[in-house]
């Protein structure tokens, strides 16, 4: 039986496919004009939302979001994804731009408090895991319309694998239309409930995935800019 397998992999490798690239268990096709392109044709576009603190509200004040977000969750017939990504927080940057007003900075007791902030930053962040938070949105568009299939559809659907659906430029131009007017939509719901968004481009769309599936090796190899990527076009 171990003889079999064997050459049946070596069988494999002969024929040019070589080990299957781990892009085809992924449900995106490819991320372009700020939005993401599933392999079922259906589009995603991704809010960076702020956060405000609930707690430190008054007990009307707290009232006031709830209404808001129950009316924000009832003004759509589509489906919306939220999102809260937690990642251990790098202070490198923070520190080296801490170092540049430093070596900048005239007064001699600035400097020297700015250096003992710098130093208070270092020590803190040594002492424990500190977590930066941030909160999304997906907002997604099909044409068929979730609201045209059935329960039992639907449900049978998150245990299939989708179709894979090739669009031409116009077609996804239409289809990012609609998009982005829910985006439109959303936004203003959103600052309704006293919330800033704002949509990923294509390059922060492309970190996001990037961080989500390498979470290891991403603080230490990051990502280069999208124009000094070398994509295949499917278009």
């Amino acid at each position: 039986m171990a003889k079999k397998a064997k050459k049946t992999k070596e069988a494999y490798v002969k024929a040019g496919k070589g080990t299957p690239s781990t892009s085809r268990y992924l449900a995106l096709r490819e991320i372009r004009n700020d939005t993401v392109l599933m392999k079922d044709g259906t589009l995603r576009a991704v809010l960076l939302i702020s956060s405000i603190n609930f707690f430190l509200k008054s007990d009307d004040e707290q009232k006031g979001v709830i209404q808001s977000y129950t009316s924000f969750l009832n003004a759509f017939d589509y489906p919306v994804q939220i999102v809260i990504q937690s990642r251990q927080f790098d202070p490198s940057k923070y520190i080296a731009e801490l170092q540049k007003l430093e070596a900048a900075q005239t007064n001699d007791l600035l400097k020297l408090q700015m250096a003992d902030y710098r130093q208070f930053i270092g020590e803190l962040v040594s002492l424990g895991d500190i977590m930066d938070k941030k909160f999304f949105l997906v907002i997604p568009y099909d044409p068929a319309g979730d609201t045209k299939r059935g329960f039992f559809a639907r449900v049978g659907s998150m245990f299939s694998a989708p179709a894979d659906i090739l669009l031409g430029q116009e077609q996804f131009m239409e289809r990012k239309h609609f998009l982005d007017q829910r985006v439109d939509n959303v936004t203003a719901g959103l600052l309704g409930m006293g919330l800033n968004a704002v949509r990923l481009d294509t390059q922060s769309l492309i970190e996001v995935f990037y961080n989500l599936y390498n979470p290891d090796t991403s603080p230490q190899e990051k990502m280069v800019e999208v124009n000094k990527l070398q994509v295949e076009d499917t278009f």
